[in-house]
């Protein structure tokens, strides 16, 4: 957490990351590039690089949308997902690339404008083979830069939580204008089944690792469901299943809760971070504060208050312990309300 907006502030973990990253961009690009020459020799410089950017930004766009399901179906995976951003703005310049010399190489030569040729030098939109396919791969370029644009902290509180969620979930818009603009564009004029093979292959890895991690949250939203009642209150698990420092999520009545075990005690607040919408539950108790995994925003789990002289606020819920069992009530109370932790030695 900080007191004040800063520059990015690259630590350890985030250059290794970035390392990471742009070294595996740059052997794409140097495989994709040395590829092309060997088999296309007579290959120009600008088309060379329409093509290398144009399939390393979809490459890349393939495996930001896989980050999210594979961090739920394996918690291995989640260092990926908290440097997500990273790789999406990383994935926006390599798209600007291709998107600024695609217009240059059609569309400077005219005697109109060159953005304005993109929309005004084909206009059979009734036709699929003959489709204004650069369109498409326009506007998911305006969305990425949106994304890229309001990926930093400032934006993220200045529009809100839930604005800046919906404008960044337009990455899936931009996945399916990029599939229609490969269709209806590249892939018109290629004979080879390999390509086809490639983006209906990575479409359908896309859809089933979505449908998988879905199938695996309903069956445990299903199973909450299930869980016995008592005077309100939903028997949630075992005190021992609860590490210690670390929480149990549950879905019940709406409520997405986090159940924290720390110094003999147990807590329950909102599972979701303020700051970005981030898994609380996924997180640890660290000097006496829920810490966000994500970007390590703070919260008392007593009162589910960020410290001072933050003002973030959660919901929290009553709990009980019987037989060595964990009970809570998803009757949310007013965020900020002060619950009396259970005391497991009472209990």
């Amino acid at each position: 957490m900080s007191l004040n907006y800063t520059s990015v502030q690259w630590n350890k973990q985030k250059k290794g990351y970035d390392k990471i990253l742009w070294l595996g961009i740059a052997f794409m690009l140097i495989c994709f590039i040395g590829f092309q020459f060997l088999f296309h020799p007579e290959i120009t410089a600008e088309t060379i690089i329409i093509r290398a950017t144009a399939i390393t930004a979809f490459l890349l766009l393939h495996i930001i949308l896989s980050i999210g399901p594979l961090a739920r179906l394996n918690t291995k995976f989640l260092p990926l997902l908290y440097n997500r951003r990273h790789l999406g703005v990383s994935m926006f310049f390599i798209a600007l690339i291709h998107g600024v010399f695609s217009i240059i190489q059609f569309h400077a030569l005219g005697d109109i404008n060159a953005v304005v040729s993109v929309f005004t030098s084909n206009q059979h939109y009734q036709e699929i083979s003959e489709f204004p396919f650069q369109t498409l791969g326009f506007f998911a370029l305006l969305i990425l830069f949106l994304m890229a644009a309001t990926s930093h902290d400032f934006w993220l509180n200045n529009l809100s939580p839930k604005i800046w969620k919906t404008l960044h979930m337009g990455v899936y818009v931009v996945y399916g204008l990029l599939v229609l603009h490969v269709a209806l564009g590249a892939l018109q004029y290629e004979d080879h089944l390999v390509d086809w093979v490639f983006l209906l292959g990575g479409f359908i890895a896309i859809l089933s690792l979505h449908l998988v991690t879905g199938i695996k949250e309903n069956r445990r939203l299903q199973k909450d469901r299930d869980l016995l009642k008592k005077d309100g209150f939903y028997e949630v698990c075992l005190i021992s299943d609860i590490p210690e420092s670390c929480a149990k999520t549950i879905f019940l009545e709406g409520e997405n809760i986090a159940i924290f075990k720390y110094d003999g005690r147990l807590s329950a607040v909102n599972n979701v971070c303020k700051h970005q919408m981030g898994p609380l539950g996924e997180g640890r108790i660290v000097d006496g504060c829920i810490t966000c995994p994500w970007h390590g925003y703070q919260y008392k789990p007593e009162d589910g208050k960020a410290p001072p002289p933050f003002t973030e606020k959660l919901k929290t819920y009553q709990l009980k312990v019987l037989d060595g069992k964990v009970w809570v009530n998803p009757d949310p109370n007013e965020e900020g309300t002060y619950i009396e932790p259970v005391k497991l030695e009472d209990a």
